[in-house]
Order: structure tokens, then sequence, then C-alpha cells
């Protein structure tokens, strides 16, 4: 398990637990069970990379104590 820490830059960070092989989809779904928004409302990027929902945690490195960009649609 790793966790993985989502910041909004309106005042909300979300600490989420996952697993390495989870895809971005499955991550989102868990931010949103948390923040109470839609999945599909969700942008996850780091820097100027926008993650896309089929591509697993392992595929772009994510790994545990990092922090994502998290934008809304």
């Amino acid at each position: 398990m790793i966790e993985i820490i989502c910041n909004d830059r309106l005042g909300k960070k979300v600490r989420v637990k996952c697993n390495p092989d989870d895809t971005i989809k499955d991550l989102k779904l868990l931010i949103a069970a948390q923040t109470g928004t839609k999945p599909e409302k969700i942008v996850l990027k780091k820097w100027y990379n926008i993650y896309k929902d089929h591509i697993t945690l392992e595929d772009y490195e994510i790994h545990d104590g990092m922090n994502l960009e998290m934008y809304y649609q």
C-alpha cells in the first residue's frame, strides 16, 4: 500500500491509500469518495503532465508520499 497526497490548491488536501498496480481511474474513485465530487470531474496533474485514466500508478512512477495536483473540470 502506498499513500498519495492530492492538493486542489483551494485548501483541500486528500490523503489516499492505494496499491501501485491501481489505475489512475481507481485513484480518482477513491478521491471522489473522500471529497464528494464526481470522479469524471477530477483531473490529476504533476507539473504539466495530465495523468490518463487507463495507466497504472507504477507506470507513471508514482510512489509512496508523492504529491499530485488536483483540478476540477
